[in-house]
């Protein structure tokens, strides 16, 4: 089986192509960045201006700005092979407003959030929520475009701001966990790995990028339930859930489609880049033999001579109308003769040669 990441090439990219080729008779990278959708009939894929070649697997991953394409890609693709995240996800994904309303409606547990259309309701918002507040942009990774205001002045500030420069935004409540969270990476039905971030000191996100600091950390029930609830939801066989541990219980943040393994590897000792190469060579092999059964099957019924079916008689008076499926079943043409034989109970037609 052939199988194929496609990427920005990043570290991490590089580990996880190195692990599928111990899996896959090959593995190959795909620079994101050389891709074009042709969006007609069918719809054609081209890297470096030609067609791409046919893999079995494509594990697609990359930022918010490939979103779009990374969807497109993946709506196409996964009819020819296995991809292990849904193209909707990518703009699920990407969109934190997106997310908290597909997450919301999943039933999984997540902070407050508000969106607010203009600077008069934003402001009203301001009024009625304790500080801090997290205001965030809607699209952003690495903790980019997450801002913290510990008091109405500064939100409202921050508010004018961003209204200025024509930017959406979020307000989320904020949970106070001394600037630490959770990152539970997510492969199949298992969280394969999960590690404690602690911000560094004046900061409060707790992003791998800005500076924080992860740790191995075994996870409840009740929290690893929820991370793959949250990947399940969001269409992701692979990807990592961000939680905050609150007094509530464990909150989900956000989900991460193209997570980073150099941190989580480092901090808990898992091979993460093999998880994920060994559950896409189960995964695509597994689909392989499925869509060899069906194929199997399907021959075996065009073999066959007769096809029985059980059905009831539809009387049109003293007429039978067969169901549409019997005709189907038996291709007869209305300008061919028929010979029709009847017994009681019996009823016999064949189709003269």
């Amino acid at each position: 089986m052939k199988a194929a990441l496609i990427s920005m090439g990043s570290i991490s990219s590089k580990w996880t192509v190195d692990a599928m080729k111990k899996y896959f008779k090959s593995a190959d990278h795909i620079d994101i960045k050389a891709l074009e959708v042709s969006i007609g009939r069918g719809g054609d894929i081209l890297y470096e201006g030609k067609p791409l070649k046919e893999y079995d697997c494509i594990y697609a991953k990359g930022s918010y700005r490939y979103a779009n394409l990374l969807r497109s890609v993946t709506t196409i693709l996964s009819k020819q092979c296995y991809m292990p995240i849904k193209g909707s996800a990518f703009s699920t994904g990407h969109d934190k407003l997106l997310t908290h309303i597909k997450l919301m409606d999943a039933g999984i547990p997540m902070p407050k959030t508000y969106l607010a259309s203009t600077a008069e309701a934003a402001k009203k918002v301001l009024k009625e929520i304790h500080y801090p507040v997290v205001l965030k942009l809607p699209a952003g990774t690495h903790g980019k475009g997450v801002m913290l205001a510990d008091s109405e002045e500064s939100a409202s500030t921050m508010i004018d701001t961003l209204l200025l420069l024509k930017q959406p935004f979020l307000l989320q409540e904020y949970i106070e966990t001394g600037g630490v969270d959770i990152r539970a990476f997510v492969v199949g039905d298992k969280v394969v790995a999960a590690m404690k971030r602690k911000a560094v000191t004046g900061e409060k996100r707790a992003n791998i990028h800005a500076g924080a600091k992860g740790e191995a950390v075994t996870l409840d029930q009740k929290t690893k339930k929820v991370a793959i609830q949250t990947a399940q939801a969001a269409g992701c066989a692979i990807c990592a859930v961000d939680i905050l541990e609150s007094a509530r219980g464990p909150m989900v943040i956000e989900f991460n489609l193209s997570p980073g393994l150099q941190g989580i590897t480092k901090a808990t000792k898992v091979d993460v880049a093999d998880k994920i190469a060994k559950y896409l060579y189960e995964q695509t092999k597994l689909r392989k033999e499925v869509g060899q059964e069906k194929k199997e099957k399907k021959t075996m019924t065009e073999l066959l001579p007769e096809q029985e079916i059980l059905t009831k008689l539809d009387f049109r008076g003293e007429r039978i109308l067969l169901p549409a499926f019997v005709s189907k079943l038996a291709k007869f043409k209305e300008d061919k003769d028929v010979i029709v034989k009847a017994n009681k109970g019996k009823l016999f037609i064949e189709e003269c040669e």
